[in-house]
């Protein structure tokens, strides 16, 4: 009759040993992303059937496996609760640095008469050889009334632009300065801005009105007055943001 006491005293303490305890647990692919950025979580909990995730800015999921988006600047903790099947949890934590998007701001000009250019195409060649035989690009945007467009989320590399609208273009343009067609290198998380000059010739796009010789000589007449764009910062970056176009 005492060893059934006993055993029955025993009982919920055998049984609460028995029970396997939840482990949370999970590893995220970027630390440091860009706003806008897909940030995926991988769950690596053990002994749990139910998650509960808080990314520290308002945003709650339950899914296993989530990827999130940040929209602002700063650092989340994002925290994880596993729960087991008896309600038992577990949390872990980890910090994540949001930045501020690697944008480029590109302006159209043309290059002698200094006027803008509206609605051009702007592609993006990561190589010369690129840009020459049209292959691996980047994007490709168009630029507003205002004669610019801005591209967010690149690689910190420099880029080439093949820049055509349907009375101008930048193809001679590159027999003067290469400089003239290829970006500084990118700064990642600020503002980058570069002035893009291009040539009238009223034609096709690939068709040539006038003798090469004749751009070379004009372009030298205005190298004197190239515009600087501004240094590349990290003030104001949202309304570019907002009407920027995605590389990735």
């Amino acid at each position: 009759m005492k060893k059934l006491f006993f055993l029955i005293l025993l009982l919920p303490v055998m049984l609460i040993s028995c029970e396997s305890f939840p482990e949370a647990d999970f590893k995220v692919d970027l630390i440091d992303p860009e706003v806008g950025e897909a940030v995926c979580f991988t769950n690596r909990s053990n002994n749990a059937v139910e998650y509960e995730w808080d990314f520290g800015d308002g945003c709650i999921s339950y899914e296993r496996n989530p990827v999130h988006v940040f929209t602002g600047t700063g650092s989340f903790e994002v925290l994880l609760k596993a729960y087991s099947v008896s309600g038992n949890s577990d949390v872990a934590s980890t910090i994540i640095d949001v930045m501020v998007p690697t944008l480029l701001e590109i302006e159209v000009r043309e290059y002698y008469d200094d006027y803008i250019v509206p609605y051009a195409s702007v592609r993006l060649y990561p190589t010369l050889p690129d840009w020459e035989y049209e292959t691996n690009m980047e994007t490709e945007g168009f630029t507003d009334k205002y004669g610019t467009v801005v591209f967010s989320h690149l690689d910190p590399y420099v880029y080439y632009l093949d820049i055509w609208e349907r009375n101008h273009d930048n193809y001679d343009i590159k027999d003067y300065d290469i400089g003239l067609i290829r970006t500084p290198e990118v700064i990642p998380h600020k503002i980058n801005r570069f002035i893009a000059y291009v040539d009238y010739f009223g034609g096709a796009k690939g068709e040539r009105t006038r003798d090469r010789s004749y751009v070379i000589r004009k372009l030298e007449r205005k190298s004197s007055h190239i515009l600087v764009p501004a240094l590349p910062t990290d003030e104001n970056w949202e309304e570019l943001y907002r009407k920027s176009i995605r590389v990735k």
